[in-house]
């Protein structure tokens, strides 16, 4: 799933626990997770037409291997794991559904990086880019004397008027505890800004420095997210813009005029980064045209920049971010942080050689889950494909990590007429939803946990009342009792989550979607999201729901009717 803030991991020297400090939020109750009982590695067995446990097992450990690095989107990693998708499909016989008769739509993918030349000068001082400021920037930028003016603290309320702020390089103050989700804000502030700049953000130049990846498509891009070059400061690099430093200003205070010189290189990515695109086709000659759409990503989040201690790592997500990405920056209690200890040295009592470093976010449940459970109803599908009134068509979209970017792509450049999609399911994360795992939070801030047959519901009525009345009559003739959680589909949500996956990209058109996940837990975006912490036998009552819901739909007399206002597609998503 992509994440509000694409996280900066906690770094722990192997075999140690990192002290922290308070945090006076409220927390929710932990509870206990039981010591894994899944092998670190799985010898891979042959699949059968039917969901079981068993297939997903050998499926997840092949597609989230330490082989596969990450499946970051435009690496190798990625490029393995649409060639695993693509063999899988073919052997299954499904139809290519990709440009030119394959299996693949390969995306215009590039990345942007920032020349290390660039120049950031303040009067007759060059600041050093990498060690006092580094930036972002969708193209490059020279400006001389540009007037600089302090924008307050990112996050409290609008400091400048647009007027103030016109035309300047406006700095504005990391607030404690900021990370990446408060730096996102930060090019939609001030957008009549020349440019803008954070200071103190000292521990993230790593990250930002990193290359951005983009899709080189004009035709996506969407109200608001033009922003200004944004630059991000050292405590000592901002000083240096102020007579007598950064402390004390007050929002509008005039710093020192700059010249900044911004050199943007724009290339492709070294690996084709694709989504892959299949289909069962339907036997009714009138309904065979429609598609029933089935959905997951196939990337994720790659590589951190330096190794953690696997075991430590994971002990601590668990007791102190328990929402994994979600809570990066939160600090332990000093509860908390005794707790950990406890932990780690019970379990290092327990498998004294098993300390192992690891660099690798596997993205076992985020979306590994949902790709192979995509094959896995595939399989089932193809196998019973007599019964098929209508198509059904399989996407494993890349990118969903960058923003959404594969599932845009091809609902902007459909391989299908995109009026003959009857309807979309999603699937991501669908592996997870223990009742250790803390799944999410309610909209008014109550923390929700997993439990047996636990399934959480987005969007299934946000278009179509009769999708979302078809699934639940699905659970129960079906006889699948799974226990279906609406709390994050709520209006106004804060973690809007109906935004943040690949079924969004099918909802701006108005076709009716349906988002099935098992929720968030501490691995969410860290390097221990594994093959051997995901529910099995759950994943696989959640996967026969889905294809019995696919089987009904592509066999209705009609279309599910949308009877709610469809949204603007090249408007903002609000949940």
């Amino acid at each position: 799933m992509r994440s509000l803030a694409a996280g900066v991991l906690l770094l722990l020297a192997p075999g140690a626990i990192l002290a922290q400090g308070p945090s006076p939020e409220s927390r929710p109750v932990i509870i206990p997770a039981p010591a894994p009982t899944l092998p670190r590695t799985h010898a891979p067995e042959k699949t059968r037409a039917d969901i079981t446990a068993r297939d997903l097992m050998t499926r997840l450990y092949i597609f989230a291997d330490d082989s596969m690095q990450g499946r970051d989107a435009g690496t190798i990693g990625n490029f393995k794991g649409t060639d695993y998708i693509a063999r899988e499909v073919q052997r299954m016989g499904l139809v290519p559904m990709g440009d030119n008769g394959t299996f693949f739509q390969v995306l215009p993918f590039k990345t942007r990086t920032i020349d290390p030349a660039s120049a950031l000068t303040s009067g007759d001082q060059a600041l050093a880019y990498g060690t006092e400021w580094v930036a972002r920037a969708n193209q490059s930028f020279h400006q001389e004397n540009l007037p600089v003016v302090y924008g307050g603290v990112l996050g409290d309320t609008l400091s400048l008027s647009a007027d103030q702020a016109a035309g300047k390089l406006v700095v504005m103050q990391l607030p404690s505890g900021g990370g990446i989700r408060s730096l996102r804000v930060a090019g939609r502030r001030y957008p009549t800004a020349a440019a803008l700049a954070i200071a103190g953000s000292d521990p993230l130049f790593g990250f930002l420095r990193r290359p951005v990846s983009f899709v080189d498509d004009p035709g996506m891009s969407r109200p608001g997210t033009q922003v200004p070059p944004t630059l991000f400061l050292s405590e000592a690099g901002a000083a240096r813009l102020f007579e007598g430093g950064a402390g004390g200003l007050t929002p509008g205070a005039s710093g020192k005029s700059v010249t900044l010189d911004l050199k943007v290189a724009v290339e492709p990515v070294p690996y084709p980064a694709r989504n892959v695109v299949a289909m069962i086709p339907g036997n009714d000659p009138a309904l065979k045209g429609q598609y029933i759409a089935i959905g997951a990503h196939n990337d994720h989040i790659g590589m951190t920049g330096a190794a953690v201690d696997h075991d430590s790592m994971r002990i601590f997500l668990h007791r102190v971010r328990p929402g994994g990405a979600e809570d990066n920056g939160r600090q332990a209690t000093p509860e908390e942080q005794a707790q950990v200890n406890a932990d780690l040295a019970a379990w290092r009592a327990a498998h004294p050689n098993g300390q192992r470093p690891d660099s690798i976010s596997n993205g076992a449940d985020d979306d590994g889950s949902g790709s192979v459970s995509v094959l896995e109803i595939a399989e089932k599908l193809q196998s019973m494909k007599k019964k098929l009134k209508r198509s059904v068509l399989f996407v494993w979209h890349v990118g969903e990590e960058r923003g959404l970017l594969g599932s845009a792509w091809f609902t902007d450049h459909p391989t299908v007429p995109r009026d003959s999609i009857v309807a979309q399911l999603n699937m991501d994360m669908v592996g997870r939803g223990d009742a250790w795992d803390v799944t999410g939070k309610s909209k008014d801030g109550d923390v929700l946990h997993g439990a047996p047959g636990y399934l959480q519901i987005v969007g299934s009525r946000r278009l179509s009342t009769e999708l979302g009345d078809l699934i639940e009559k699905v659970n129960v003739t079906g006889k699948h009792n799974l226990v279906f959680d609406y709390s994050m589909d709520a209006n106004g949500h804060p973690m809007n989550i109906y935004c943040r996956s690949d079924h969004y990209e099918y909802a701006r058109y108005g076709i009716p979607i349906a988002f099935f996940t098992t929720g968030g837990h501490s691995d969410y975006h860290q390097v221990t999201d594994e093959p051997m912490y995901i529910d099995y036998p759950h994943m696989e009552r959640v996967d026969r729901l889905v294809a019995d819901v696919a089987l009904r739909l592509a066999n209705l007399d009609h279309r599910v009717v949308v009877d709610k206002e469809k949204p603007d597609p090249r408007g903002a998503c609000r949940q």
